[in-house]
C-alpha cells in the first residue's frame, strides 16, 4: 500500500492499516532509538511507546509526499528515545570529566559495514552519543540540540567535538580506519 493510503487508512483507526504501517516501519524506528540508547530493551520501549503516539497522533499529521510519513516518525521515535534518557537523568557526560584532547581524524576512509559505525557509536557515553546522533545524523543545529536538551549551545559542540573524537579513536583501535 503506498504511503498516502496507508496514512488515510490509519487515519481512519484501521487496524489491518496501522499493522502494515508497523511491520514496514518497526525496523528502522528502532534502529534509529537504539543509536540514541544502545540498551535493546529500553530501544524497545521507545519505539512501543512511539508508535503508540504516531497511531494517537496520526489523525493530526498532514501527509506531504514520499518521505513526510516517515521523517514524521522518525521526529516521534528521536523524541520518545530523548525522554528515555531525560528519565535517566544522565543525559550529558560533564564535559570536564575528560582532562585529556582526543585529536580528530578527518578525511580518512572507512572499511566499516553502516552495522559496525552503529556498533562503535552505541559505545559512545550517553552525551557524546545523543548529540553526535541529533547533529549528524538527524542534522540539527547546535542551537536545535541545546534547546532540545536544555544546554548551551557551545556545550553541544563540545559534546559533538568529543563524540567525534573518541569515535574515531575506537574505529582506529579496531583497524577499521
Amino acid at each position: 500500500m503506498e504511503e498516502g493510503e496507508l496514512v488515510k487508512k490509519c487515519k481512519d483507526h484501521d487496524a489491518s492499516a496501522q499493522k502494515e504501517l508497523y511491520d514496514k516501519y518497526m525496523d528502522q524506528m528502532y534502529r534509529i532509538s537504539l543509536r540514541y540508547l544502545a540498551n535493546e530493551a529500553e530501544a524497545e520501549d521507545a519505539v512501543t511507546e512511539g508508535f503508540l503516539k504516531i497511531f494517537s497522533k496520526v489523525g493530526s499529521f498532514e501527509y506531504r509526499g514520499k518521505g513526510s510519513l516517515t521523517g514524521w516518525m522518525k521526529r516521534i521515535i528521536v523524541n520518545e528515545s530523548l525522554m528515555v534518557l531525560r528519565k535517566r537523568k544522565h543525559l550529558l557526560v560533564d564535559i570536564h570529566e575528560t582532562d585529556h584532547k582526543l585529536k580528530s581524524i578527518d578525511g580518512v576512509e572507512s572499511n566499516l559495514q553502516e552495522e559496525d559505525i552503529i556498533n562503535e557509536i552505541k559505545k559512545l557515553p550517553k552525551g557524546y552519543r545523543t548529540v553526535f546522533n541529533l547533529y549528524a545524523i538527524e542534522g540539527f543545529s547546535h542551537r536545535e540540540i541545546g534547546e532540545k536538551l536544555g544546554i548551551s549551545e557551545n556545550t553541544s559542540k563540545s559534546q559533538l567535538s568529543k563524540a567525534r573524537a573518541s569515535l574515531a579513536k575506537s574505529l582506529v583501535k579496531i583497524g577499521a580506519v
